[in-house]
């Protein structure tokens, strides 16, 4: 590929904006968010941090987008903007550029995480506007867990057009993609043939991959399944579900498992597990508990969708810094063999630029 500028790598969600910008080499150079949205809001360009309100989206970009041009990245010295997109449903199981056959694919994906498709969306629309002419790309969550086998994917639910779409998708697959891409680099050693990939932060998921493929993964149709998470339940009976939403209405169901629960909902306290450590109250220790013993045993099932293991790697803002949940976690794992556990850095944004130039490859 000839010269290009460089690539500005954007990740939103739903309260915050963030933007890394790499060459072509892969070498990160500034980053930038805005945080707080909707809130008392914050902008971050590099080092330099200021308080500002940020009542949507729109607002953020607009912050972000100037700060960027301040310091030297204005879109027009751009190559290509590649984004972070969390669900990318049956239609994109690989990274892509952005048409509008893709970006009503993730449209029409919005409902299945609504949470981030609307304000990926937002970004995605917003540079086109601003810069119609420049390439964008992007890259999605549910990619890397296309290669799980129907079995393991597939609800026990009869065909109908209403459960079509019905299935387990999974997610965090830019986290894992990175990890198995990475992995040589970052461990001094081959990738494992079987891996028990842990990625643990605000949002929790495990993911058996077998000669650096998925074969099961405990996220499914949302992210709300699965593992204890930040403030997401987890695994929840589906008739516990009915019955809150006879007892509180769906809006308030909605809220209360995405946002209300996991170790924030146990806890009474915070979804911040750093804080939770730090506490003597008893609910915040059970919080804890909760989150180790049911990633263990989410972690079990794993090991049977590979017929065994033969390293552990943790990822994430927990998954990395939390040396006590490892701990828990790996020796409750202990019955099944002493296994090498490695820590690997998230790399997401760095798997989402190298998406983009592969993309963009062919048009060069």
């Amino acid at each position: 590929m000839p010269d290009a500028g460089p690539c500005l790598v954007f990740n939103a969600g739903s309260s915050s904006i963030k933007a890394a910008v790499f060459d072509q080499h892969l070498v990160q150079g500034l980053t930038a968010e805005a945080s707080g949205i909707g809130q008392a809001g914050a902008l971050r360009i590099g080092d330099h941090v200021r308080q500002l309100g940020l009542p949507d989206h729109a607002a953020a970009l607009d912050h972000l987008m100037a700060g960027l041009a301040q310091a030297g990245l204005p879109l027009s010295g751009l190559g290509v903007v590649a984004h972070r997109v969390v669900h990318g449903g049956d239609a994109l199981t690989a990274p892509a550029a952005i048409t509008p056959q893709a970006r009503a694919a993730i449209a029409d994906c919005a409902a299945l995480a609504p949470l981030h498709n609307p304000p990926a969306l937002a970004v995605i629309d917003h540079i086109a506007l601003a810069a119609p002419d420049l390439p964008q790309t992007a890259s999605f969550d549910t990619a890397f867990h296309a290669t799980i086998p129907e079995v393991a994917r597939r609800y026990a639910l009869p065909d109908l057009p209403q459960t079509a779409a019905i299935k387990r998708y999974g997610f965090h697959g830019i986290s894992y993609a990175a990890m198995v891409a990475n992995w040589t680099r970052a461990t001094g050693t081959p990738l494992p043939r079987r891996l028990l990939a842990l990625h643990l932060g605000n949002g929790c998921s495990i993911c058996a991959i077998r000669d650096g493929r998925s074969v099961a993964t405990t996220m499914g149709y949302s992210p709300l399944e699965g593992l204890t998470m930040g403030t997401r339940s987890g695994n929840i009976d589906p008739n516990a579900v009915l019955r809150l939403v006879d007892d509180m209405g769906l809006e308030a169901t909605h809220d209360l498992l995405n946002r209300r629960a996991g170790l924030l909902g146990l806890s009474g306290i915070s979804s911040d597990m750093r804080r939770l450590g730090q506490s003597d109250d008893p609910r915040a220790r059970f919080a804890i508990d909760h989150f180790c013993y049911w990633a263990a045993r989410h972690a079990g099932s794993m090991l049977v969708a590979m017929g065994g293991f033969d390293a552990i790697a943790f990822t994430g803002g927990i998954g990395e810094n939390d040396k006590t949940v490892r701990q828990r976690i790996v020796a409750s794992l202990a019955f099944a063999g002493e296994k090498p556990v490695q820590v690997i850095h998230a790399e997401e944004e760095r798997q989402i630029a190298a998406d983009a130039w592969q993309v963009m490859e062919p048009a060069a």
